[in-house]
């Protein structure tokens, strides 16, 4: 009995020994986990002071100090060149639009008309789109109550098309023709030819104000490389001011013609049926942006807007659907508005997403919130003061059109810049 009470004073004792023994190792481990954080933390934030820091010192430094490279003084004397090629601008009221979301892949799209060839809807990229499968080309065009004549004198034209990599296959392909009736008034053509990338298409159009004569050029493919997204879908638009037509790759403006004859149709003309041939997301809009006038110096419409309201309301930033990232062709309106917020940099801003109110609340709340955090961002990218700035998604909650449209729809997804 004697042995067996000491040994369960021992086992007591060991017990309690080896919780003590466990309770400091818990705190030593949990004392290395802190001890870690902070010193990751104190170097990031280290870090970082020494990063702006020396971006002062180098600011400071281009500003007040001549600079050791022998080419500075050349620099300093070398003109900038400026030009605006992002200036699309889709039309207010959408006449037709077709993402082919709802379609049945495999069957012919139900917004569409053929005259040549056979459509099915097919899928690339997680994306579907109207797809060519004849052999010898397809031409389609929407379905509209005239088929003759449904192109205002003032639109805009959308479209997205995959482009393979150079090499995968070849890409030539008829791509849009315009016809005023049954009387052909243009074309552009567009191909690639794998080896030979000089020549990547060419256009002719019918001059405007009655002539028989065509305007014509070619796309060189130097010209194009910058705004060409390859194994990538790819966004093509046009804009068309009674007789000023604008054509776009990716929100770079490609071809300027101030004056051509106006269009009443158009058809899409794909050559054959290799994948990837065909169109995805189409949406034709009257209205565009205004003809050219000479700069004056009158208010801008932002400037305007906001004197006159204290807010100003945009329908011309766009974003992927479903998702907060811009649009290329967004930039130029954005770029309008960080114009103005830097002429006024103690102006504050709150920059409100909205939506229509196509999907559910859930979706949509945070959706506008990001949307409205991107528009932030870009504006921050260039030169504005974020301290002046605040994001606020308001979801589909304040809608300004009636929602049952999809010209009302359009409206009510809006940016609103709203001075406070």
């Amino acid at each position: 009995m004697l042995v067996a009470m000491v040994a369960l004073t021992v086992t007591a004792d060991a017990q309690g020994f080896f919780k003590k023994l466990k309770d400091k190792a818990v705190q030593a481990a949990e004392n290395a986990v802190s001890n870690k954080v902070d010193s990751k933390v104190n170097e990031e934030t280290n870090k970082a002071m020494d990063d702006v820091l020396d971006g002062n010192k180098s600011s400071k430094k281009s500003k007040n100090s001549k600079s050791d490279d022998a080419d500075a003084d050349a620099e300093d004397d070398t003109p900038v060149a400026q030009n605006q090629k992002s200036d699309f601008v889709r039309g207010s009221v959408i006449l037709f639009e077709d993402d082919f979301a709802g379609e049945q892949m495999g069957e012919f799209p139900s917004k569409w008309d053929i005259s040549d060839g056979s459509l099915e809807v097919a899928s690339v990229n997680g994306k579907k789109y109207a797809h060519s499968n004849a052999t010898g080309g397809t031409v389609f065009s929407p379905l509209m109550e005239n088929m003759k004549s449904y192109l205002p004198d003032v639109f805009t034209l959308e479209w997205e098309e995959f482009m393979c990599k150079p090499g995968d296959i070849d890409q030539m392909n008829w791509h849009i023709y315009f016809y005023q009736g049954d009387d052909e008034l243009g074309n552009i053509y567009k191909m690639f030819r794998p080896g030979s990338p000089d020549v990547y298409g060419n256009y002719s159009f019918r001059k405007g104000g009655g002539s028989s004569d065509n305007v014509t050029g070619d796309l060189k493919w130097g010209d194009l490389e910058k705004c060409v997204k390859f194994g990538q879908w790819n966004h093509f638009a046009i804009s068309f001011n009674k007789r000023a037509f604008k054509y776009y790759i990716n929100g770079q403006r490609v071809i300027n013609l101030p004056n051509v004859a106006a269009p009443s149709r158009f058809e899409f003309h794909v050559q054959d049926g290799y994948p990837y041939r065909g169109v995805g997301h189409v949406i034709l809009a009257k209205g565009a942006a205004d003809l050219y006038q000479r700069q004056t110096t009158d208010l801008s419409a932002v400037e305007k807007a906001i004197a006159e309201t204290g807010k100003f309301v945009t329908n011309n930033i766009l974003f992927e659907t479903g998702k907060a990232t811009l649009k290329p062709e967004s930039m130029a309106e954005i770029q309008k508005v960080a114009d103005y917020m830097k002429k006024n940099p103690t102006a504050r801003f709150e920059v409100q997403g909205h939506t229509d109110n196509q999907g559910s609340d859930k979706i949509n709340d945070p959706l506008s919130q990001q949307r409205a955090e991107a528009v932030v961002k870009a504006l921050e990218s260039l030169g504005v003061d974020g301290f002046n700035l605040k994001a606020v998604g308001k979801g589909s909650h304040e809608p300004v059109a009636d929602n049952g449209t999809e010209a009302g729809r359009a409206k009510n997804r809006r940016v609103e810049f709203i001075k406070k």
